[in-house]
């Protein structure tokens, strides 16, 4: 795989998405620098659409911006501010849950490395990865959901089943330097022109480019 073609790729897809708004994640971690904002907010964007974590969020932090404060809310209280996120009950009680720990082990703070964020009750590698790019501003995994995983096998540069296999090819072929961005730059490809059901790829900027691996079916 020639990497100078990748770099070329990735570079065009990231100017590209610029006219579209970033995923909500990386908004709250870009106006806020808080891991521990980037931390809550991604944990409630999981199986839920940006529109309504964008929401959740904002009402959430209103009442609690720390593990501490949030610590002070009642779990009913989490759940009403975050409602309608997907699963919410469940949420709200890993919210309380990790907030302690935090506290107890951490002096309040939001640990630096995957390894003990991936401890935390209801982390993921790819919610330690965002923490890790756009809270603490260090790209040390790409983190891979559903879009990564998609574009990067509808591209050729990977040939995975999993999310998890995916992170792991991408980080031996992809330069370092990119790792912190490419899961913004792909999420918000995903979102908008790489769709995951026909894609658009009359109006894809790197269409010549690509294989268009598993494609059925496009606009």
């Amino acid at each position: 795989m020639d990497k100078r073609k990748i770099v070329k790729i990735i570079q065009l897809v990231k100017n590209d998405v610029r006219r579209f708004k970033n995923p909500i994640v990386t908004q709250i971690g870009e106006l806020t620098k808080d891991p521990f904002a980037v931390l809550i907010s991604c944990l409630l964007s999981l199986r839920t659409k940006d529109e309504t974590t964008a929401v959740a969020s904002k009402k959430l932090f209103a009442l609690a911006t720390t593990p501490r404060q949030m610590l002070g809310l009642s779990i009913p209280q989490i759940e009403k501010a975050i409602y309608p996120v997907g699963f919410y009950h469940t949420k709200a009680r890993r919210i309380k849950e990790i907030c302690k720990v935090l506290l107890e082990k951490y002096k309040g703070k939001v640990p630096e490395t995957i390894e003990e964020l991936v401890q935390l009750k209801g982390v993921g590698r790819k919610t330690a990865g965002i923490v890790m790019c756009y809270g603490h501003n260090k790209g040390v995994s790409i983190p891979t959901d559903s879009h990564v995983h998609q574009i990067s096998n509808r591209l050729g540069w990977v040939q995975t089943k999993t999310p998890e296999k995916t992170e792991e090819a991408l980080m031996k072929l992809i330069p370092k330097p990119y790792w912190r961005d490419l899961n913004n730059i792909f999420v918000t490809f995903g979102q908008h022109v790489c769709v995951p059901v026909s894609p658009f790829c009359s109006q894809c900027v790197i269409s010549k480019y690509c294989p268009k691996v598993g494609v059925v079916r496009s606009r």
